[in-house]
């Protein structure tokens, strides 16, 4: 059996493995394609993991926030385009997701006015500038939502197969 690791500075990786209660052979035999040496080094940080890597250890961790995090903070490109989401209880997203709406609810007929033109002058630009960010704050609550939703398929709380059929029944009425 492996000894448990003492350092300090562990990353998100290693501190789900090790919150699995799995050593790195143990989570090598779960992941079937990571070998030991290689988990070993992503956990230590002598190399990065590769995408499919990631969405290997989201699976089979059922872990879902390591490929948000990955992307916003290991990806090149998702480091410019993609923010990192915090994993949150439903009703802190519920109440936070509320707030923004009551917010930018009170800035729709704003909105409106600095956009009718089809035009942003410098008079407008502070006003745009705050309710792009309030409009942002909207987009991270709902993926906050996405996230809990996938952690709770992920740990067989919500069951994807209903949560499937109800997905493909949505989309069919909105088609209607």
């Amino acid at each position: 059996m492996g000894r448990a690791s003492t350092r300090a500075d562990k990353n998100k990786y290693q501190l789900i493995r090790e919150e699995l209660g799995l050593t790195r052979e143990k989570a090598s035999d779960l992941l079937e394609c990571i070998s030991p040496d290689r988990i070993e080094k992503i956990e230590s940080g002598k190399s990065m993991a590769h995408p499919d890597e990631v969405l290997t250890m989201s699976e089979k961790y059922k872990s879902p926030e390591l490929c948000n995090s990955y992307c916003a903070n290991e990806c090149p490109i998702g480091r410019r385009y993609v923010p990192e989401v915090k994993v949150k209880d439903l009703s802190r997203i519920v109440l936070e997701m509320l707030a923004s709406l009551n917010t930018i609810d009170k800035r729709k007929n704003r909105l409106i006015e600095i956009t009718a033109d089809g035009e942003i002058d410098e008079s407008e630009i502070q006003d745009f500038v705050i309710i792009q960010e309030e409009l942002e704050q909207i987009s991270m609550t709902v993926e906050a939502l996405q996230l809990w939703a996938e952690q709770m398929v992920a740990t067989g709380k919500i069951d994807k197969d209903t949560l499937d059929r109800c997905k493909i029944e949505q989309s069919q009425k909105k088609k209607k």
